[in-house]
């Protein structure tokens, strides 16, 4: 039996169906080997966060939800073609957003060891092609590589922007993952940075509310 037959053979019946019914809700269609791949980086996260402490989710089922449908809920809004997913812990929202959209050339960044390698391991088990994990400081990125720069509840977005704006092409976007009562932070943006575009989020299974800002340079939103 492969490593990913595995992975599957230890989730649950239920749990499947919450993945499954939860795209179907976003509207979302995969084929078997992307829905596949989701679900054996669920079952990959739930195995590691035993030992390792990835994420403060503990419960599978809270997973689904907060972790692979909360990033699927933003694959509408992602085009890319090169995505940069910032702070991105154990892999999300870039790991489902990879998965999702296999035309996507994307890159994790992270600076924490013990993420990173769980991205790495995710990326050589479930056969994802087209991430690349890293392990550095976002600085470190030259200017203009990217379309688009994602972030899930990284930093506030004055200093989202602050560490990312030579980043994006000279016509990308920053997208910023949030929960609720973001509307301040919107006066620390950048004077030459504006919104472009502001979507609520309806997360399957799970009440919270969630947002994506979408920014860019404001001579672009004119």
């Amino acid at each position: 039996m492969s490593g990913l037959n595995i992975l599957l053979h230890s989730l649950t019946d239920d749990v499947k169906e919450q993945l499954d019914k939860g795209l179907a809700k976003l509207g979302l269609v995969t084929t078997a080997e992307q829905l596949n791949q989701l679900l054996g980086l669920l079952a990959l996260l739930h195995k590691w966060n035993r030992a390792y402490n990835l994420t403060a989710v503990r419960d599978i089922r809270d997973m689904v939800s907060r972790h692979l449908l909360d990033s699927a809920s933003v694959s509408p809004f992602v085009s890319g073609p090169r995505l940069l997913d910032v702070g991105s812990g154990p892999g999300f929202p870039g790991l489902v957003l990879a998965i999702l959209n296999p035309d996507l050339a994307v890159t994790l960044v992270d600076s924490n060891g013990k993420k990173v390698r769980f991205q790495r391991q995710a990326v050589m088990e479930l056969g994802i092609n087209n991430v690349t994990p890293v392990q550095t400081r976002v600085e470190t990125f030259a200017a203009g590589t990217f379309d688009q720069v994602i972030s899930r509840a990284f930093a506030s977005l004055g200093d989202f922007i602050g560490l990312t704006r030579a980043l994006p092409t000279s016509e990308g976007q920053w997208l910023a993952m949030k929960g609720p009562g973001v509307e301040h932070e919107l006066d620390t943006l950048p004077d030459d940075i504006a919104l472009q575009a502001h979507h609520l989020l309806q997360v399957p299974y799970d009440a919270a509310q969630r947002q994506l800002l979408i920014l860019t340079r404001k001579e672009l939103c004119k």
